[in-house]
This record gives structure tokens, sequence and C-alpha cells, in this order.
């Protein structure tokens, strides 16, 4: 299954129990144990992960991290790789040269870069420092043939590498080398503001250099590291991905001596993490599994804000059902997104509301709320439906002969986008709008359904970054000929040209501006009915430290471990 990053940028993520998946683009305490924690906690500000110093990390034991499926494909750059399964994954092992903190800023990582700084405005230059100690896995440097030669696999200019997003690459005059081999000039042929968001994550010049290893090489497991872990094993038929400490790594070396990566159905997690079979559990937005998780013993519940939504997708693509904005419109009214909001999480977060701007959350500086346009009212759906000739032919309406009619397709195994779809059925059979739910394979949902456009309505998370505007650029983007991760094919050229701007705008402030420009256009057409940023809530052992609810901020995989 793939979602899980947006635009080259936001990533779909397949969470404990929700859909999600990362666009491209590219702390606090712990919490309570099960006896003293109750529901209704607020999220924490920051991230939630019991920090630790690193010397105070117990040194070695096994780490067992639960997916939902092994990944499709291992190269994170590539359409199929967009999943956050992957992303945690290789994360351990290929460079992420910059890593978001917890107030959703991009820092440098100086196990992989000395600096990074923008050189030069007009035109714009950024000239990126490594560390000469970054290495591969076979022993050679990272350096700035690897910088050129992703820019070149990404940059849209050869259409035989089939890459999840091109935003950030495609506007890269050059690449090329600074004082050293180590030094890594980047020039562009226009402004764009978020240059921080590029390289993330750095595959060597072998994978990119060729388009048959950039498509398939990775598909059966990664093919180097330049992280604290490497590769162990991918066992097909335990579902499991190992990785282990990296002796080749320069820096610190990792507490833990290895990470285990589980996929489960997501219905079978609540109760591996109950019985010790993992370490954590992503509790996300389900209820259920938030309350069983409270009856385990030396667990602490950890929450915090956090970047990921829920939102429901539509099908507007020529000849599709839901072609006419007008008529996505009317049926978005007839969903009452609080009554989603408040049954899907507010045992979690009783304060939650339902998420109004598809391009910055809430706890993200410049977040305002658009969706107004579709607010709930059964009333003026049903006559927007009779404007536009669905009229009710007995308890659903029709038009030219043809029922309003939709196919709902949500991922087997998955409570939340079914109870999701349930409500949805209920409250738009309430308008005369007919939905018939369609469970598919969790393992195919994506690859089969979505990214094929299989779908009239569907529904899963989208994984929010520090970058919003450039890796959620190819969710809203339309481009004749091209998906990307709009898969909705909904848009228009306004959009796109609002997309460009924000993108080259260097002043936050007038950047913002225009980001809301673009999410009021979005409800506008009708592009997607968001629903709720997903809680981010984990079940940890009480022993675990410095893993947990991250919130906006990103791992940092050789300090995860537990207490001595």
């Amino acid at each position: 299954m793939r979602p899980s990053r947006r635009g080259a940028g936001l990533v779909a993520l397949a969470a404990a129990t929700a859909l999600v998946l990362s666009a491209c683009g590219g702390g606090g305490g712990g919490g309570g144990t099960a006896g003293d924690v109750t529901g209704g906690a607020p999220p924490q500000a920051g991230n939630d992960i019991n920090p630790v110093a690193y010397d105070q990390v117990r040194d070695g034991g096994d780490f067992f991290w639960a997916i939902n499926s092994l990944p499709p494909q291992y190269n994170y750059n590539q359409l199929d790789g967009t999943e956050r399964d992957n992303k945690n994954i290789i994360d351990s092992m290929i460079p992420e040269i910059m890593k978001a903190d917890a107030k959703s800023v991009y820092q440098i990582d100086p196990n992989y870069l000395e600096s990074a700084e923008l050189t030069s405005t007009d035109p714009q230059v950024v000239t990126y420092k490594l560390n000469p100690k970054a290495v591969w896995y076979d022993g050679r440097p990272i350096d700035w043939t690897d910088f050129e030669a992703q820019w070149k696999a990404l940059n849209g200019s050869n259409p035989a590498y089939v890459v999840s997003g091109t935003t950030g690459y495609d506007v890269i005059a050059s690449v090329a080398q600074g004082a050293t081999p180590q030094e890594v000039v980047v020039t562009y042929s226009s402004q764009y503001a978020d240059w921080r968001s590029n390289f993330l994550p750095l595959y060597p010049r072998e994978t990119n250099s060729d388009p048959n290893v950039f498509n398939e090489g990775w598909i059966n497991g990664p093919l180097t590291s330049a992280g604290p872990f490497k590769l162990e094993s991918v066992d097909n038929t335990a579902k499991r991905v190992t990785v282990v400490r990296n002796e080749k790594w320069w820096g610190p070396p990792a507490k833990l001596d290895r990470i285990v990566y589980v996929a489960l159905a997501q219905a079978a997690q609540a109760d591996a993490f109950a019985n010790g079979s993992l370490s954590a559990l992503d509790i996300g937005p389900s209820v259920a599994t938030f309350q069983r998780a409270q009856q385990v013993a030396d667990v602490d519940i950890r929450t915090a804000s956090g970047p990921n939504y829920r939102h429901i997708t539509f099908n507007g693509a020529p000849g599709s059902l839901l072609e006419d904005p007008k008529l996505r419109l009317a049926i978005m009214k007839g969903i009452d997104r609080n009554v989603i909001t408040q049954s899907q999480v507010g045992p979690i977060v009783p304060s939650a509301k339902p998420l109004g701007n598809h391009l910055i959350v809430e706890g993200q500086e410049g977040y305002e709320d658009h969706s107004g346009v579709v607010a709930f009212d059964p009333e003026k759906a049903k006559s927007e439906l009779d404007a536009l000739g669905w009229t009710l032919q007995g308890d659903v309406r029709s038009k030219d002969g043809k029922q309003l009619a939709l196919r709902d397709i949500i991922p087997t195994g998955t409570p939340v986008s079914e109870a999701e779809a349930r409500i949805v059925q209920q409250q738009l059979g309430a308008i005369g709008v007919k939905v018939n739910i369609e469970a598919v394979p969790l393992d195919n949902f994506f690859e089969q359904f979505v990214y094929v456009g299989g779908f009239d309505i569907t529904h899963f998370a989208w994984l929010g970054t520090a970058s919003p505007i450039s890796s959620s650029s190819g969710i809203y983007r339309l481009v004749e000929g091209t998906v990307a991760q709009n898969y909705g094919r909904i848009g228009n050229q306004k959009i796109n040209d609002l997309l460009v701007q924000a993108n080259a705008e260097l002043d936050p402030v007038k950047q913002r501006a225009l980001i809301n420009q673009i999410d009021q256009e979005l409800w506008n057409i009708g592009h997607s009915l968001l629903t709720y940023q997903r809680p981010d809530a984990f079940a940890v052992k009480n022993n675990v430290v410095n893993f947990g609810a991250k919130g906006f901020a990103d791992y940092d995989y050789t300090m995860i471990g537990f207490t001595k």
C-alpha cells in the first residue's frame, strides 16, 4: 500500500489503524502508565517521546515496530515508494540530510552536513558542505555526484524515471562541485522557498543514474545504507524487515542492536502489543485501540499534535460520476465532519474539530480555516442536487436514468476507514445519495485502486511535512497526462499558478498568504473533503525512550532504545 508522502513530498500512511500516504517533496516527557491514563488528555505541544540523553540509554536490545504490510518499493522517490511504512524503514538507513524539529523547522543533521546555506538569492544558490566522514556502505564517500544524479532523476526531464514528484527538482538549473567533492553548489532557475526539503532522502548516484535500478532495483529490499542501521533481511514469508547496526556508520552508534519491522493487519496490532510482541503501538485515531492500550500494564500513552490528517478523496476525473465540481460541493454539504471527528478521535482528544486547511495543519504557523464553503447543511445539499437535475426516484437520486450511487473504496482490516465509510453512507443516504462500500485487499489498495482512479470516493490519511507547500504540490497540481499524487484528477490553472508562486516566494509571510489563497480555491472546487487532524498517539512500553508521539519532528534512530 502506498500513500505516505505529499507532493514529491506527502506520504500516505498505512498506519496502525488508518492508511496514510506521505507527500513528496520532500519534546516533551512521557505519558502515564496504564493505571493513571485517562481519555481526553490534550495533545502535547512539540512531541512526547520520553527524551533521555544518549549516555543514559541502555546499549543493546531489539525493537519490534509494527507496519501494515511490506513495502512494494524501498525507493522512497519512486512512485510506489511513498508509503509511511517504507519511510519508517528507510529512515534508519538512507540519509535524511536535514531533519524536522518539534516546531516543524528543518535543521541540518551534522552526521551528513557541516552546513547548508543560501549563498545567493539572484540567482538562488544553495551551498552544502558535507561531513567528510559520510560514506555509503561500499565505502564510497557521499559527494556532489549523488546530488547531481538525484536532481537529474527527479526533475521530470526523463520519463523513464517513474517518480513520485518533481517539485523542487524541476526548478534546479545545475548541480556542481564546489571547492571539494564534498561541497555541493545547487543553482536554481527560479526562486524556490522550500529548498531545505530537496534531497530528502538522498539516494546514491548508482540508483539515480539508471532508470531500471531506480524503478526496480529497490523492490525486493534496500540496496545500500548510509545510516546508523543496515539491512539484515527481508523475510517475505514471515513478513518482517530486520535492520541491524551498521558497522560502517561514522556517527554515534545506534543504541539498539536491531529494529524488526513486523507486518501485521491493523486489527491484530493491539493484541500483539498487549502480549509483548511489539515494543510500541500506533494508536492513531482509533478509539478502540486507545481503549485497548489503556488496559495494558507498564505502558505509556504518548500524544502530540502532528502533521497527519484524514480526508476523503473525490474522483473528479473527466468522464467520472463526480466530474462536476458543483455536484462534489453539494455532496460534501451532506457530510457532517463534526460527527466523523468526534466519533473517531473525540475520546482521545475531546477538543478535536474538523480540519479546515489542505496545506497547513493546526500547530503550524499560518493556519486558516476556509472550509465554510462545505459547511454541513443537508437541506442546502438537497436543493443544490435538485437544481443539478439529480432528483429523488424513490430513496436514491437519479439523472438521465443513472443513479447517484458512489463507490466508496476502503481497504480491508482498517477499522477507521470502515467506520468513516459507514457514517458517510448513512449521512449521504439521508439526502438521496447512495454509497456502496467496497472493501478491497489492503496490500493493493493504493496500487490497484487509488493510484489508477478506481473509486468515486475513498478514505486515507496524508502524512504532512515541515515544508507544506512543496510537499503538497503534487497532490493539488493538475497536469494533463500526469497523475503524481492528485489521485482524484481535480484542479485548475489558477491553483497551478498559485503553487508556482508560493514555491518561489522566499518571504514566509507572503508565502503563507499564497498558501491560504490556494486552500480557498481547493475548497471552492471541491478537491477533497478534509475530516480531522490525525492525533499522533502511541502506546509504548514504559521502558522505551526517545520514541513515541514525535509530532512534527523526525526520529533520531541512534537514540531510540530502552532505559538502563
